[in-house]
């Protein structure tokens, strides 16, 4: 039997095969909430597709990375997610949402965007209010309360955005965290404070049963950021904070590691995270086809294989790869 056909757990959930629909933005939501066409459009790469993980939701206003972002910043969202997850469950696939705070990235908000330090790698001439501690307490709140409503909609798990230049990302690289106290950038332990945090306060909301992951941005690319080397130490931390599933991919770089075309280009990750921790790790970038998804898994540099761009271009691409 191939890899990518066998069946995986996660925690306690059993996934019927090895490929995951990792988050993409359509920019299809209404005001914030999911709508007919949403739901046509995961249902329909659900049909094989072993999990789908929803493009990212804001969890409040000021974390809002875009004008269509869908939201999962208030309880009145709860109710079309139901219809949107019992769609996918429908096909047999499972579905995670993905959690998300903008940083200093925010906009279309009316509001001053927020980052660890006012600073923006991108717009270096442009000042950014900078979270102070109660700040910080409002922003854990924030990611525990949306995590209660993913829950609470149906999900069957709930990953917590710490990739391509968000807030957490924005604490974990040495680049945009220039803090003095305890979520310092000059230390590991003061660098993922606010993930592992985020983490307790999110395992507090779900329970103990029910599968907390990360996206987890582990190397910027860029001079003075993150380095390769701390990849294992900080996934063994957040494994040892609480989650379940560890997802890998770029930082400040985003998705994608400019002129690398090779499939699965950031094994170079996923495999030092994966000899790291005890829990299953996701790989994605660039996989086109089923025999490149194979070869990674069988290689060793991950646990379950993303692919984003092939099933964004055809829905059908699950059902073709395991035919």
């Amino acid at each position: 039997m191939s890899k990518v056909k066998e069946s995986i757990n996660i925690g306690n959930l059993k996934l019927r095969n090895r490929i995951v629909m990792p988050p993409m933005a359509t920019a299809k939501s209404s005001d914030g909430k999911v709508n007919e066409d949403l739901i046509n459009y995961y249902s329909l790469r659900a049909r094989e597709t072993g999990l789908i993980i929803l493009e990212h939701e804001y969890v409040s206003l000021e974390g809002k990375a875009s004008a269509a972002q869908l939201s999962m910043a208030d309880d009145s969202v709860i109710e079309g997610y139901k219809t949107l997850t019992d769609a996918v469950h429908e096909k047999g696939a499972k579905i995670f949402a993905q959690i998300n705070h903008a940083g200093v990235a925010a906009k279309d908000n009316g509001l001053s965007p927020l980052s660890p330090s006012g600073i923006n790698v991108w717009k270096q001439d442009v000042c950014y209010d900078v979270l102070s501690l109660e700040g910080i307490k409002t922003v854990i709140e924030d990611f525990a309360n949306a995590a209660r409503r993913v829950k609470e909609a149906g999900f069957d798990g709930v990953e917590i955005h710490a990739a391509h230049g968000y807030l957490l990302n924005q604490f974990y690289s040495p680049l945009t965290n220039k803090r003095a106290d305890e979520y310092n950038g000059n230390t590991m332990e003061g660098r993922t404070r606010l993930h592992v945090e985020v983490i307790k306060a999110v395992r507090a909301a779900v329970g103990a049963d029910f599968p907390v992951a990360m996206r987890f941005g582990a190397l910027d690319y860029l001079e003075g950021g993150s380095k390769i080397e701390e990849v294992a130490e900080a996934s063994k931390i957040f494994e040892n904070a609480g989650i379940d599933l560890l997802d890998i991919t770029g930082g400040l770089s985003g998705y994608i590691i400019k002129g690398n075309t090779k499939p699965g280009w950031f094994s170079e990750l996923s495999i030092p995270a994966k000899s790291a921790v005890n829990i299953p790790v996701i790989l994605t970038g660039g996989i086109t086809n089923v025999d490149e998804a194979e070869s990674l898994l069988k290689d060793g540099a991950a646990d379950l294989i993303g692919v984003g761009r092939a099933l964004l271009q055809d829905p059908d691409w699950s059902v073709k790869a395991l035919a």
